[in-house]
C-alpha cells in the first residue's frame, strides 16, 4: 500500500483539495495554518470539518440503529449533522455512478469491497489518506487487503464475513477436523430416500465452490487477485480441487446442483436431516429460531491443507464529489473506529475488521464468533478487479459440468479459462 500523495495542491486551495486532489507527487496533504505562509500537514489529530458542513450517508436498513447512535455522538463532537438514507450496499456503486457527478449522492457510502475496483477506476471515491496509518495499524490483514486497490487504500472497513461449518451437535457432537471424517460419517448417515445427508453447501454458487479449488492451490487472478492476465483456475491445484468435488458428489452428496439451494439446506438442517452445512453468519438467527443445538467451526482440512474460503469486507468510502471531504473523512473514520466496531457488534452482531475488537474476550469467548473470525483469517477476499465480471459465468458452468455430468476436470477448467480470456480480451 502506498500513501495517497498530493503535491500539486496550491496553498490557497489546499484545505479543500487535500481531501480530493489527484496529484502524484511526494508531499502529504496540507492545509493553511494561522500564518498564511505556514503550511501544516493535515493529520487525523488536526483535521476539522468544513464550516457549515452537513452530511448524508447511504446505509442498509439493518444498520439504522447503529448509524443513529453514532451520528448523535458525531454531532456532539464535531457539530456536524448526519442524515441516513436507506440504500442496500450492493446498489450503491451503480447509484453513485450517476448521482455522484450530479451532486445528488451521499457524502459517505457503503458497499462490498469487490466493487472497489470499478468505483476507483470511475473516479467515484477518495483515498483514505488522513486515516491511512491508523486504519493499517488497527485492521486485520485480509480486511486491509480487501479495501486497497492498486496499492491505494480507499476504504474504512468495519465488518467482515465469510462462511464456515455449521454442525448439528445432536447428529455430530464434535466438529470434524478434516473431510476424511465427513466422508466416513456420510457412509453411515446418508439416506437418499429419506432426503438425509451429512453435508451440504450451495452447489450452484462459485462463492462456495471456490474453496475446494483454492484449498489445493487454485486461484482466480495472480498477484493477490490483481493480475487478470494470470489465471489459476485450471492449474494443477484447481484440477485437484475439481477432482475432489467429484469425490464428494459420489460419496457425500449424490445430488444434482439444481437440487440444493439455500432454502433446501436450511429446511433440512432445521429438521435434523442435514448434519452439517457450509454457510455464513447470516443464517445464525434462523438456526437458533429453529431450536437446533448447533456449533460453528472453521472449514475442515482437505488432504491436510486448511480450507480457504471466499470472504467479503464492508467499508465506508468517501464520495469523490462531496462538498465536504474533510467532514466526510471524519465521519467514515468515526463510524469505523474501535469504539464504533464494538458498538456495531453489540447492536448487530457484525464481525469486526478491527484487530483489537476481534481479540476482545466478548467475541473470543463465544465459539460461534470465534469460528467465523478464525475462518476469515484463512480466507481470500473476493477479487476487486472489474475483470471478475468475466469469471463467474464460465467457472460456474465448468463446475456444473464437473459435478453434474462427471466431465473431465482438466478439460472443463481449461474451457472456462479460455472463455474468461476471450471475454477479457473484448473489454480490455
Amino acid at each position: 500500500m502506498r500513501k495517497w500523495q498530493g503535491a500539486t495542491l496550491s496553498v490557497m486551495m489546499a484545505f479543500t483539495l487535500a481531501a480530493c486532489g489527484t496529484g502524484g507527487g511526494s508531499t502529504s496533504p496540507t492545509t493553511v495554518g494561522e500564518n498564511p505562509e505556514e503550511v501544516v500537514e493535515l493529520t487525523s489529530e488536526n483535521l476539522q470539518p468544513e464550516e457549515g458542513a452537513t452530511l448524508v450517508i447511504w446505509e442498509d436498513k439493518n444498520q439504522s440503529s447503529f448509524i443513529e447512535q453514532r451520528a448523535k455522538k458525531f454531532e456532539e463532537k464535531y457539530g456536524v449533522t448526519v442524515k441516513m438514507e436507506e440504500l442496500p450496499p450492493t446498489d450503491q456503486v451503480t447509484k453513485l455512478t450517476t448521482d455522484g457527478p450530479a451532486g445528488l449522492a451521499a457524502d459517505v457510502v457503503v458497499f462490498p469491497h469487490d466493487k472497489i475496483g470499478s468505483a476507483s477506476e470511475a473516479g467515484l471515491i477518495l483515498p483514505n489518506d488522513i486515516f491511512e496509518a491508523e486504519t493499517a495499524e488497527n485492521t486485520s490483514d485480509n480486511a486491509l487487503k480487501a479495501v486497497t486497490f492498486k496499492d491505494i487504500l480507499y476504504g474504512y472497513p468495519y465488518s467482515v464475513e465469510t462462511y464456515a461449518l455449521f454442525y448439528n451437535k445432536a447428529l455430530y457432537p464434535e466438529a470434524p477436523k478434516n473431510f476424511d471424517e465427513i466422508i466416513s460419517f456420510a457412509k453411515t448417515f446418508n439416506n437418499v430416500k429419506s432426503n438425509q445427508y451429512a453435508l451440504m453447501w450451495e452447489l450452484q454458487q462459485f462463492y462456495y465452490n471456490y474453496a475446494f479449488l483454492a484449498s489445493q492451490g487454485g486461484y482466480i487472478f495472480g498477484d493477490n487477485g490483481m493480475d487478470s492476465t494470470d489465471l489459476g483456475l485450471n492449474n494443477e491445484g484447481a484440477q485437484k480441487g475439481g477432482q475432489f468435488l467429484q469425490t464428494l458428489k459420489s460419496e457425500v452428496l449424490p445430488l444434482k446442483m439444481g437440487d440444493v439451494n439455500y432454502d433446501i439446506k436450511k429446511g433440512l438442517f432445521s429438521s435434523g436431516k442435514l448434519a452439517m452445512d457450509i454457510n455464513g453468519p447470516w443464517t445464525i438467527a434462523d438456526y437458533r429460531n429453529a431450536g437446533i443445538d448447533f456449533g460453528v467451526a472453521p472449514l475442515p482440512a482437505i488432504d491436510g491443507k486448511p480450507m480457504t474460503s471466499f470472504s467479503g469486507v464492508k467499508a465506508y468510502y468517501v464520495n469523490a464529489f462531496t462538498q465536504y471531504p474533510n467532514a466526510s473523512k471524519l465521519l467514515a473514520a468515526f463510524l469505523s473506529n474501535e469504539e464504533a466496531q464494538m458498538e456495531n457488534f453489540d447492536l448487530n452482531g457484525t464481525h469486526p475488521a478491527n484487530k483489537n475488537v476481534a481479540a476482545d474476550p466478548k467475541l473470543q469467548e463465544d465459539s460461534i464468533n470465534k469460528a467465523f473470525l478464525e475462518q476469515f483469517n484463512n480466507s481470500t477476499p473476493m477479487p476487486s478487479l472489474p475483470a471478475m465480471d468475466s469469471v463467474w459465468g464460465p467457472i460456474t458452468s465448468a463446475i456444473t459440468d464437473i459435478w453434474d455430468t462427471d466431465k473431465d476436470v482438466k478439460a472443463s477448467l481449461d474451457n472456462a479459462v479460455k472463455q474468461i480470456q476471450e471475454s477479457l480480451a473484448t473489454v480490455q
